[in-house]
């Protein structure tokens, strides 16, 4: 009896034993917290105390393959974590069953890191538009933006708040440009900090954007003659003010469909092009000129008259006629010149008719060599008068001739002074002059010492294609000291004329003088009554008789 009463008390003793044993089991999982990249895997050991488990294992939605296991632990490999989830590790002791949960975050960087910037141009003080967004990257809550201009930070924005985080991964904000803003670069930085998690630091940057801030609000300037004349070079010129950035302005000319080569330049907020134009129809016609700065252009447009008007045709009967023959000289209009112009020749009177040339009769002269006749054309285009002027030369053939004022017959030279004999011939061709003395020919080109040697006749022949003619020269060499006597006789001469006339200008002189001596004595003997009338009147009879 006893023996049996021992027997049920141990047995209760060790069913409660054990009881509180398995109560006091734990489970535990390992990492106890999870941080995986997108699409990553993970492997998890889930584990007991209890020293007889029963039934264990995990639940998630992931993929999930128990690759380990244990007396008191499993191990599994989670593949393809795509997003957040909670994992649950359980077991069962002594029939009851405990479990614990692992929170896996999954994380992805922000590799692609998009900026846009509208309008890439902008007006100044006109607002543009800054979006940055991340299209991939989580989780949201670690993320911050920041709008950068140059290295100066224009906005940031975390996404910290459950609200925000809910949100796309994007910032926006609108700003006024200015001048200033000009060629800025502008870009946008992506922080993911995950080291409250136990990660690392990831940050991207986008691409970097520049920003044009330009000002064009004047419409173009053309400057051109209102009228132009067919094939002559004209200057044109297109000017745009208060126009920035005023070297990147762009111009494109044209006349009519023929587009012109401007060349630009600028200064300060001005810009301006200037073209060679040159008009190939006559009629109405209409230049144009294009501005253009980034996306915004501007055209202008100015109408021009393009006219016709050659020269006027002056025609000789013959250029090179012999003296004494007639010819005709004719004035005529351009076909090409419209309307018909006014004619004027040099040498005739009266204008002709309206579209009739006009032409003047000339007996050719020796005199006529060399002369000019000029042939003078007015067309009156939109009440702008236009002269042009045509001149030809006439050249009259005729024998030499060797005058006394081109080659005198006489000449005088002085011993010892360089010198050449002077004669130059007329006429058309021009001839050629040969010179020679005692038979030899004499050098006319170099300057010769003048000896008493050189004194004689020399005999000058000229000779063209139409005859010749002949001179003789009579030349004399005179001596250094005959030259003196001359000079000293001349200064003999000079010096007696000056002589004679000196003698007569101070014997007429001379009484006037003489009297004005006289009469300050007169004064003084003034009281002398009778030597005074005396001295009166002696000097009024010489007076008398000699002034």
């Amino acid at each position: 009896m006893k023996m049996l009463q021992f027997g049920v008390w141990a047995l209760l003793a060790l069913i409660l034993c054990r009881g509180a044993t398995e109560e006091l089991f734990e489970v535990s999982v390992w990492p106890d917290q999870a941080l995986v990249k997108f699409g990553q895997s993970l492997m998890v050991n889930c584990s007991t105390t209890c020293p007889d488990p029963g039934p264990s294992g995990i639940e998630t939605f992931l993929k999930k393959t128990q690759v380990g296991k244990g007396p008191q632990w499993k191990e599994f490999l989670l593949e393809d974590i795509t997003e957040n989830s909670i994992l649950q590790c359980f077991f069962s002791c002594a029939g009851i069953q405990k479990d614990t949960s692992l929170g896996i975050t999954m994380y992805q960087p922000p590799e692609q890191v998009t900026l846009e910037l509208q309008p890439a141009w902008v007006a100044v003080d006109e607002v543009f538009t800054l979006k940055c967004y991340v299209p991939h990257v989580a989780p949201l809550e670690n993320l911050t933006l920041t709008l950068l201009q140059g290295n100066q930070e224009l906005h940031r924005k975390n996404f910290m708040s459950l609200a925000e985080a809910s949100q796309r991964a994007e910032v926006t904000i609108r700003v006024k440009a200015q001048r200033e803003d000009d060629r800025c670069n502008f870009s946008c930085r992506a922080e993911l900090d995950l080291s409250s998690r136990g990660g690392e630091l990831f940050h991207s940057s986008s691409a970097i954007k520049v920003l044009r801030s330009f000002e064009f609000s004047q419409r173009p300037q053309i400057q051109v003659p209102p009228l132009l004349e067919v094939g002559m070079a004209e200057t044109v010129s297109c000017e745009v003010a208060r126009v920035f950035p005023a070297k990147e302005v762009m111009f494109h000319m044209f006349l009519g469909d023929q587009e012109l080569r401007p060349f630009l330049f600028w200064e300060e907020d001005t810009a301006w092009a200037n073209a060679t134009v040159r008009a190939m129809e006559t009629g109405d016609q209409e230049l144009s000129c294009l501005v253009s700065l980034g996306p915004m252009e501007q055209k202008t447009r100015e109408p021009v008259h393009v006219y016709s008007f050659p020269p006027p045709i002056l025609e000789i009967e013959e250029l090179y006629p012999f003296a004494g023959t007639d010819i005709n000289v004719t004035c005529t209009g351009h076909v090409l010149t419209s309307p018909s112009p006014t004619l004027w020749l040099q040498g005739v009177p009266d204008l002709p008719a309206p579209g009739e040339p006009a032409w003047l009769l000339l007996t050719t002269r020796e005199e006529d060599d060399g002369r000019n006749f000029s042939c003078e054309a007015s067309l009156e285009v939109q009440g702008q008068q236009f002269i042009k002027t045509t001149t030809i030369q006439l050249h009259v053939l005729y024998k030499p001739r060797l005058e006394e004022s081109g080659c005198p017959g006489n000449q005088t030279w002085v011993e010892g002074t360089e010198q050449m004999l002077a004669c130059i011939p007329k006429g058309n061709p021009t001839p050629s002059l040969v010179c020679t003395w005692n038979g030899v020919i004499f050098d006319l080109e170099v300057p010769q010492k003048a000896t008493q040697n050189h004194t004689g006749i020399y005999c000058c022949t000229a000779a063209n294609q139409l005859g010749s003619v002949s001179k003789d020269i009579t030349l004399i060499v005179q001596g250094l000291d005959e030259g003196n006597s001359s000079t000293i006789f001349i200064i003999i001469i000079v010096a007696l004329g000056v002589g004679v006339i000196t003698i007569a200008l101070y014997l007429n002189y001379w009484p006037c003088k003489l009297e004005r001596r006289k009469l300050p004595s007169r004064q003084k003997e003034k009281d002398k009554e009778e030597e005074s009338q005396f001295a009166v009147g002696q000097a009024e009879k010489w007076n008398a008789h000699n002034c």
